[in-house]
């Protein structure tokens, strides 16, 4: 029986794997990048909605309205990207990072997986998916900026437009770059140890996050019966009170980390550093039950967290060169990235806080970067370079013979070229034709005299005979008196007769 869908090819013969260059169609690409820009869009809108919906159903003497709740939604989406708002003439700058978080990891992979379902290889491919969702937040948070105009809460056009739109290009730029593999063509250009000081700092900047973390776990632990008083007994505000304070948390961890690196932070008229404080009033939520009260001798203490922390990246980087000064190079890139990181959450955590007296909320940034880089710097430079490998400096002796050496070697190739020079312009000398005529007049008496010397032979007997002398000669002249009488041995020749 004969199928309908028989097969040219012969048994076993593999199929032919289709073409490297063939894409997907134009209205797929089209619907790829349609759902990349407008995915986040309304995930994160729906997100901020569903929290938004969850405080008014919870909240006591509060009315659930939908339309509200969705009208409410615009400038929360805007506050989740950093975006500051103004909410009845007073500002608000202190916005949450964790909503930021979730924004940038949203964005990240909304962008790696457009990146990978159409095909892209490279950044160049990529670079539809990145302008496509770099735009819709801009164009996003613009609309709503214009949208909210005339509400209780507006914001600047300008700053809507901007503020979404750079750190959706930077989450869309790092999920296409792990998309295309990016870092492996960046690992194989970019210097070793400025990598290898790149990850270290990673490293340490991570640690230093989790001392944060650690040290206001530990005060909020040692003070949770001020924490507990702060919840009302009701379940929906003390429900709105947790969710205040769990947004807030990454804001919290990077005061604590200013806190623990020296500098501090500080809350209206309400200061704490490691080496000073000043009271003042603090905002009635339960994040900030942990704040002291007053000044405590054992806080120097905490400074060998830091100092800990710039130890372990040092220990991480005492093998990376043989040389001591390559491994400083590489513990100063670690703390480059620590005291840009210290930037980046510093800017994010603080801001305007209305017009009360908890305004400002500020970490010092330039301070607290500064110190950061010095306490990953100092320290950790010293243990690279002293428990790293040392190469014996050499002995002067020796030194000294491997100069002289080195000069007799130079030396050595200059007479060895020179005679080299020599012998070639000799090979060239001998190689050259004689022109003729051009012997000289001791050659030509050289060759006469070769002439006259060498012995004739005679007829068949092969016995040199004397070449005849040249006519008006003296030997002609012995010969008519001899009258051509040889001699032979000792035989003396007969007398004449008298």
């Amino acid at each position: 029986m004969e199928l309908l869908t028989d097969d040219p090819r012969p048994p076993g013969e593999a199929v032919d794997d289709p073409e490297p260059g063939a894409g997907p169609s134009r209205a797929a690409r089209v619907r790829v990048l349609l759902a990349a820009a407008l995915g986040p869009l309304v995930t994160g809108y729906a997100a901020v909605a569903a929290v938004l919906a969850l405080i008014t159903l919870t909240a006591e003497r509060a009315v659930f309205s939908a339309t509200g709740v969705l009208l409410a939604a615009g400038p929360g989406w805007l506050a989740a990207h950093q975006v500051r708002l103004d909410l009845g003439g007073h500002p608000l700058g202190v916005l949450p990072v964790l909503p930021t978080l979730g924004a940038l990891v949203l964005a990240a992979r909304t962008a790696s997986g457009a990146a990978a379902r159409l095909g892209c290889r490279s950044p160049r491919e990529a670079l539809p998916v990145f302008v496509t969702i770099t735009g819709a937040h801009a164009l996003c948070g613009l609309a709503v900026a214009l949208g909210t105009r005339g509400s209780v809460a507006t914001a600047s056009p300008l700053v809507a437009f901007a503020v979404p739109g750079l750190l959706a290009a930077l989450a869309s730029a790092a999920g296409i770059v792990r998309c295309c593999g990016l870092p492996d063509v960046v690992a194989e250009r970019v210097d070793p140890l400025a990598l290898r000081g790149l990850r270290a700092g990673a490293l340490g900047l991570a640690v230093l996050v989790a001392v944060g973390a650690g040290v206001f776990t530990v005060a909020t632990a040692v003070s949770w019966r001020t924490v507990a008083d702060m919840y009302e007994p009701a379940f929906g505000s003390s429900f709105g009170l947790f969710l205040l304070s769990v947004l807030y948390l990454p804001n919290a961890v990077t005061a604590a980390l200013s806190f623990v690196t020296g500098p501090g932070f500080s809350i209206g008229d309400l200061n704490v550093g490691m080496f000073g404080y000043r009271g003042g009033a603090v905002p009635g939520v339960p994040l900030l039950g942990g704040l002291p009260e007053h000044h405590a001798a054992w806080w120097p203490a905490l400074l060998a967290l830091p100092a800990a922390t710039g130890v372990l990246v040092g220990w991480s980087l005492r093998k990376v060169d043989a040389d001591p000064a390559q491994r400083i190079r590489a513990v100063a890139v670690a703390g480059a990235v620590v005291a840009l990181g210290c930037v980046a959450l510093g800017s994010l955590s603080g801001g305007r806080l209305g017009d009360g007296p908890f305004d400002p909320v500020s970490v010092p940034v330039g301070v607290a970067s500064v110190v950061a880089f010095c306490w990953i710097v100092i320290p950790g430079s010293f243990v690279a370079f002293f428990a790293g490998e040392h190469e014996p400096p050499a002995p002067p002796e020796a030194l000294e013979d491997n100069e002289a050496f080195q000069d007799a070697e130079e030396v050595d190739a200059d007479e060895a070229a020179q005679a080299v020079e020599e012998i070639e312009a000799s090979e060239e000398d001998e190689e050259a034709p004689e022109e003729p005529g051009e012997d000289t007049e001791f050659e030509a008496e050289a060759d006469a005299e070769l002439d006259l010397e060498e012995p004739v032979l005679s007829g068949e007997s092969g016995v040199a005979e004397d070449p005849a002398p040249p006519p008006g000669s003296v030997a002609e002249a012995d010969e008519a008196v001899t009258g051509g009488t040889e001699t032979c041995g000792d035989v003396e020749p007969d007398e004449p007769d008298r």
